[in-house]
């Protein structure tokens, strides 16, 4: 076990810890990564989610809501231009970060290229609405946030910053831990995971076979699940390799999770995080240092502790949140993003229901009508269907689609607006679908049902070759015409493109 008074000694006298240069490395390089699959999925989903023409327009959002409440570059730049032109670029710096060009050129230049894809990723989360709101967009943000202060190449990082990745990595798993303890009872009969696979908003192709294990595997999951996230992150603060340990079942414990479901970055976000616990003789199994590192410079120093100091104000919050018999899951408390609550799955789903959005080219409708089923991308469909692996890239609309099943159709407006821009076969809608049923010309009328969807058993998988099971539960949304979504739903629903 390395020497407690070296380390405080070097830490006292440098601001740094000797031993983390591969930790800040790999911390670097994921964070790089997960912000250029954002910013792609920015430049392909923005525009047609959110964009002047999509189903929930910025222009629109940003009258209602002022800089203060929501600071982003597109209170000032609405337009369909503005957001791939950001995306763009938010790309390119992420990519330069990902393989350490933006590192190479001292503090300065590393520090203004992070704070760059903060502001940038901010940007979009800020006026996302809906379809930003999950909370690994926060944690990214918050965790961009952070690296700004790593350092350039060749410099320890500031021990301080590292510590603030590890106190941000234990309000996601405790955070998570809590939330559960608090929710539903099958996280304390030991039966969530007999519906977790089946059940979780996109399920992947080991789902299935997840789900499937048996119950006492299933039982014992839950019991490793609550040791991981209420028990293990006490150890983040402690020295190596008590430190390293946690890190590493930390590490294992989301790829089990990478590999079960898709949850956009969210698992992988946690496994990057999870490398402040890891130092270089755990890290040069992977790689070495290619020259001796020296300490952070002065300035960077002074800056780690003003951070530090910082957060630990904002840390008031989440600590209070943490406690509360009523915990808030996934809560920001300031629109930068930065020192936020976290937390995910205090309840799980029974049974999954899902919507399942038709049309038809019949003027007339009867009993005889033909509906033609609508594919999204991630969600379940057809039966036949196999789940398909997302993660880390995520699929917007088709992850909101499981939300709405929760609720009444008239209570998400960019459902029921989605629905008059496919009376219109809009393009920028059908980019986000899997496949349209009316290539040629647009549906006479829409309509969505709700279904409950089960895994097929292994019997009827062999017998059938079916992924699923669905049952018709009722009517999610009547049929509506053109003429009839033109009275009812707002103008800018029909606005076209230039």
């Amino acid at each position: 076990m390395e020497s407690i008074a070296s380390t405080l000694s070097d830490f006292f006298s440098t601001g740094a810890v000797p031993g983390y240069m591969l930790t800040k490395v790999a911390l670097q390089r994921g964070l790089a990564l997960v912000y250029l699959v954002g910013f792609v999925v920015a430049f392909n989903q923005f525009r047609p989610l959110l964009g002047e023409h999509g189903l929930l327009p910025v222009p629109q959002f940003i009258k209602y809501a002022g800089f203060s409440d929501a600071p982003s570059l597109f209170q000032l730049f609405p337009y369909d231009w503005a957001f791939a032109s950001a995306a763009f670029a938010g790309a390119a710096v992420s990519a330069l970060a990902l393989f350490g060009v933006t590192e190479r050129f001292g503090a300065s230049v590393s520090m203004a290229s992070w704070f760059l894809m903060w502001v940038l990723y901010m940007s979009f989360v800020n006026v996302g609405q809906t379809f930003y709101s999950f909370g690994w967009e926060s944690l990214l943000l918050e965790a961009g946030f952070l690296a700004a202060f790593l350092g350039p190449a060749g410099r320890q990082p500031p021990f301080l910053v590292i510590l603030l990745f590890r106190w941000l990595l234990f309000r996601v798993m405790f955070g998570a831990g809590m939330i559960k303890l608090r929710g539903d009872s099958c996280w304390k009969d030991l039966t969530c995971l007999y519906y977790h696979f089946e059940t979780q908003p996109m399920p992947n192709p080991l789902s299935w076979f997840f789900h499937w294990l048996p119950r006492p595997l299933l039982r014992g999951g839950v019991v490793f699940n609550h040791f991981v996230e209420l028990v293990v992150p006490f150890a983040y603060v402690l020295f190596q390799p008590v430190a390293a340990i946690a890190g590493i079942v930390t590490i294992a414990f989301h790829l089990m999770l990478a590999v079960s479901g898709n949850f956009a970055w969210l698992s992988f976000l946690t496994m990057i995080l999870s490398f402040s616990l890891l130092d270089d003789r755990v890290l040069s199994f992977f790689s070495t240092p290619a020259v001796a590192a020296l300490m952070p410079g002065p300035a960077l120093g002074t800056a780690a502790i003003v951070l530090f100091g910082l957060f630990a104000l904002m840390s008031f919050a989440p600590i209070i949140n943490l406690l509360s018999p009523r915990q808030a899951m996934n809560t920001d408390y300031n629109p930068l993003h930065l020192g936020g609550s976290y937390g995910a799955f205090g309840g799980i789903t029974r049974p999954r229901d899902e919507v399942i959005v038709e049309g038809t080219g019949d003027a007339l409708l009867t009993d005889a009508t033909v509906w033609k089923e609508y594919g999204f991308r991630g969600k379940p469909g057809g039966v036949g269907k196999m789940p398909p692996q997302i993660a880390p890239y995520h699929y917007r609309l088709g992850w909101l689609m499981w939300f709405a099943s929760f609720s009444d159709a008239r209570n998400e407006p960019w459902f029921v607006f989605m629905l008059g821009k496919l009376l219109q076969n809009d393009k920028g809608t059908l980019s986000l679908l899997a496949s349209n049923p009316f290539p040629g010309a647009p549906p006479r009328y829409v309509r969505a049902e709700l279904y409950e969807y089960h895994f097929t058993t292994p019997e009827e998988r062999k017998k059938t070759g079916a992924w699923w099971t669905r049952t018709f539960v009722r009517e999610y949304f009547p049929p509506m015409s053109l003429d009839q979504a033109e009275k009812a739903l707002p103008a800018f629903v029909f606005e076209k493109a230039d």
